[in-house]
């Protein structure tokens, strides 16, 4: 934790660890006008809609919210219609009893994600770093878990085999187009594989395929059967920006790479932020159930009424699109590219501690397991370090195994894998939470929605272009770093040049 978080945060002279305490979740949304613990309520429009607007913006996520707000920089009216009660999307916060915030959602940023980290610091939303000190542990065959440093644990076995494997994929994608990955020349032969069919194909030992379910379960919700290895090359190569070549390194290391910081309010305080400003534009409890164009203009028609616009903006997640009544239809390679983008199957367990006991063992409480409910786990503590909470991604086919369970099976299953790798101090928490993504009926899964094979060369190129007066955003239709908040805010940023170029 460094002193520019408090500066950040507009503290003064106490303490470090005095002002964080103090920045409750409750003070800060109150001074940017949003009551506690309701981000339903946070300044939208109640009552009747307005009947026109120059641009409807449909999904209040941080894509969605980012275009509407350009869209009023720009002197254009707006409506945001948000389908949930809150704002956010698959941002979410969660308070521990004890009144810290951890996230449910997307919660990591790092470098090269410049659209996501410029806009936090222009809202005043600190970041602190992701807890890295001391030994990650890696628990293989039933044996003890092995400390050791860096991203490939030391097993001789894996080791090398990883390395090679590592060093192919960031060739890969470092020949693969960011903004058309269907143009390569092999493009083809690489969307006809899964992933995992890639790693079968290209990896000596099994070893190295179960390890490398520690990054795709929690990356994708998927063991990789159903991603094309076209598009997870591509993914790889939006791991960084126009200046910086994505890497697998990136995408998948703490310090330095996708999970190096965190929000000291928690993530959702972005989105919420945004919606404090746009106020009464965006509009709650109203899922969009039809759009219709005409030659001059665009009905929207929400369970809070219609709305007619001049153009549109979609920021919702791929399968959702579906769901809405289209007249005209979507276009047949639009619709064709929508029903082969599912959502992962994922879910975030934590687990709430006094303190974060690994810490003092010397441990960075980071951890990865070739098995048991637990492939990988996070220090997940707030800024303070008021409790130590630690996060297990459930996702793929861990989901398939534990997904289903009673919630006292999968707390029993998460607290075992945590005491294998970190000790028996795991057992007993203070507190337990979950968040299942495929439980979100606007969600429908997390963390993202990845192309099966076939789809990319096949319909890929449709994923950003507009359809009459509609435009498309959501982190899923950006370059680099879809899947990530930093997708989600150049999809908003582009979708809105686009509309306001043609109002």
């Amino acid at each position: 934790m460094t002193d520019d978080i408090i500066s950040a945060s507009g503290a003064g002279a106490p303490s470090r660890r005095t002002v964080l305490r103090g920045l409750t979740i409750g003070g800060v949304l109150a001074a940017s006008g949003i009551k506690l613990g309701s981000s339903a309520e946070a300044a939208t429009t109640t009552g009747s809609l307005p009947t026109s607007v120059d641009v409807v913006v449909v999904g209040g996520g941080l894509s969605g919210l980012v275009a509407a707000r350009k869209v009023r920089a720009a002197g254009k009216s707006v409506l945001v219609l948000e389908a949930r009660n809150r704002v956010g999307g698959r941002i979410l916060n969660h308070t521990l009893s004890g009144g810290s915030v951890i996230e449910a959602g997307g919660a990591f940023v790092g470098p090269t994600q410049d659209h996501i980290l410029g806009l936090a610091k222009e809202l005043g939303a600190a970041t602190f770093k992701e807890y890295v000190e001391g030994k990650n542990v890696y628990s293989a065959n039933g044996q003890p878990p092995q400390k050791f440093t860096g991203t490939v644990p030391p097993d001789p076995l894996v080791l090398a085999d990883a390395a090679i494997l590592q060093a192919r994929i960031d060739k890969m994608a470092s020949e693969t187009p960011i903004d058309a990955p269907w143009t390569r020349k092999d493009a083809h032969n690489l969307d006809s594989i899964s992933v995992d069919t890639w790693l079968r194909q290209n990896s000596v030992l099994p070893q190295v395929r179960t390890l490398f379910l520690s990054y795709l379960q929690p990356t994708f919700g998927s063991d990789g059967l159903d991603v094309s290895m076209l598009f997870f090359l591509w993914y790889i190569a939006g791991a960084g920006n126009e200046t910086n070549v994505g890497t697998f390194q990136r995408s998948s290391d703490t310090a330095n790479g996708a999970q190096d910081s965190r929000f000291v309010l928690g993530s959702q305080i972005v989105p919420l932020r945004l919606a404090a400003k746009l106020g009464k534009a965006v509009a709650l409890n109203a899922p969009v159930r039809k759009i219709k164009q005409s030659a001059s203009y665009v009905t929207v028609t929400s369970d809070r009424g219609t709305v007619r616009a001049k153009r549109v903006i979609v920021a919702c997640p791929p399968p959702l699109v579906l769901g809405i009544e289209w007249s005209p239809q979507l276009p047949p390679r639009r619709r064709q590219l929508l029903q082969r983008m599912p959502m992962g199957a994922l879910m975030k367990c934590d687990a709430v501690y006094a303190k974060p006991f690994w810490r003092d063992k010397g441990l960075s409480g980071f951890g990865l397991s070739d098995s048991g409910a637990v492939r990988v786990c996070f220090d997940n503590s707030p800024a303070d370090a008021s409790v130590g909470v630690l996060l297990a991604f459930v996702g793929g086919s861990n989901w398939n195994t534990h997904g289903n369970q009673t919630l006292a099976e999968r707390r029993k299953a998460v607290l075992e894998g945590f005491a294998k790798l970190l000790g028996p101090e795991a057992l007993n928490p203070i507190e337990y939470t979950e968040h299942d993504w495929t439980h979100e009926q606007w969600t429908t899964g997390g963390p993202v929605a990845v192309q099966v094979p076939g789809a990319l060369t096949a319909y890929g190129d449709t994923i950003r272009t507009p359809f009459k007066r509609v435009h498309w955003a959501g982190t899923e239709t950006s370059t680099y770093w879809a899947g990530f908040m930093d997708g989600a805010v150049r999809a908003g940023e582009r979708a809105s040049h686009e509309v306001l170029e043609l109002l």
